[in-house]
């Protein structure tokens, strides 16, 4: 072999052992920075708000994310300066996701959407409860801001009918929202339901949303069947033209405080509240209880009867038995009585 031929040789091993030494680096350039860093099937979610750290954030991503290399993780994020832009919101891990991405994405405050629902609530209490656990600003804040009279009437309510504003839906909001740009939001949601068509209804039946609001409350207290809206709705509409009492027992229930009754006695007919329909004519100051879009559009589409009276049925399938006489109606409330008395109901 001449020397010409050693040197090309040497020359070939150099390049060899340099091209194996750049596919090692980058073999573990790609195991450590560009692989997936979290041992997740699923996407999980990191929260941060106002009161969290960066050790805090990293408790998470270990234990919720199942983070593989937290120092190459920590010593990326102090690379990219993430602990002192520490930005709040619902972040979104993704079972294909690497470090760098993990770290830019937090940095730099790419929030994930929460799908915000809410439903069967009574109280405002109830209400705040079901929003602010899915939300940063918390029920607390969110029930101060319902119960404060500027608010309310900064967006057109009062704090007996603040509840009306609320649509159950599935909405989509960034969970660090502030309370106020949240019932901004609530109020814009609110109005975009309230179509021309809606409104029309409403003012065919000489009420305002609120009071259509009202109204569906009551109504979908009084029964269990979505079916029965329009005609419960409708026997309500026939009281109210006739300047009739409502007499509807489930604001007793609501101006008792007791939504489990299930017998209402002479004693509940007494109690002095505006939301006793027994004792004050007309619609209650406010919905006792936040009223679906089912509800609200039963009311709207109630159907045309002679109905008065209703009765729970005697078998206690939650549906009625409706009356255009207050005979027929005694006789019918006889019946679920006894089924009551039957029962051991008291």
């Amino acid at each position: 072999m001449t020397r010409k031929q050693r040197k090309k040789k040497a020359f070939i091993a150099v390049i060899c052992v340099f091209l194996a030494i750049i596919l090692i680096l980058a073999g573990l350039i790609y195991k450590n920075l560009l692989s997936p860093s979290f041992g997740i099937t699923q996407p999980v979610s990191i929260y941060v708000d106002e009161n969290k750290d960066f050790n805090d954030i990293m408790l998470q991503l270990k234990d919720k994310a199942k983070l593989k290399n937290p120092a190459l993780f920590q010593k990326m994020a102090e690379a990219m300066n993430y602990p002192k832009n520490i930005k709040t919101g619902k972040y979104d891990i993704e079972p294909n996701m690497n470090c760098l991405q993990a770290v830019r994405m937090m940095r730099n405050g790419i929030q994930s959407p929460v799908k915000l629902t809410f439903n069967n609530a009574r109280l405002k209490s109830d209400l705040a409860e079901k929003i602010g656990g899915q939300m940063m600003f918390g029920s607390g804040n969110l029930l101060a801001e319902l119960d404060n009279s500027q608010v309310c009437s900064s967006l057109g309510f009062d704090t007996a009918t603040i509840t009306a504003m609320f649509i159950p839906n599935t909405y989509e909001v960034y969970w660090n929202i502030p309370v106020e740009q949240f019932l901004k939001r609530m109020k814009r949601e609110y109005e975009r339901f309230w179509t021309e068509a809606r409104l029309e209804k409403a003012k065919s039946l000489s009420l305002s949303p609120i009071e259509v609001s009202i109204l569906a409350s009551i109504v979908e207290e009084e029964t269990a069947s979505k079916t029965e809206y329009p005609m419960v709705a409708g026997l309500y509409i026939n009281r109210l033209r006739k300047g009739m009492l409502l007499q509807a027992d489930p604001t007793v229930k609501f101006a008792v405080g007791d939504f489990a009754l299930r017998r209402i006695l002479f004693s509940h007919l007494e109690v002095d509240s505006p939301y006793n329909t027994y004792k004050y004519a007309g619609l209650p100051p406010g919905p006792i209880r936040v009223p679906s879009a089912a509800g609200i559009d039963g009311v709207l589409n109630y159907s045309r009867h002679n109905y008065l009276y209703m009765a729970a049925k005697e078998d206690f399938s939650g549906q009625h038995n409706f009356a255009v006489t207050l005979a027929e109606h005694n006789r019918n409330a006889r019946r679920y009585q006894q089924a009551l008395n039957s029962r051991g109901i008291r």
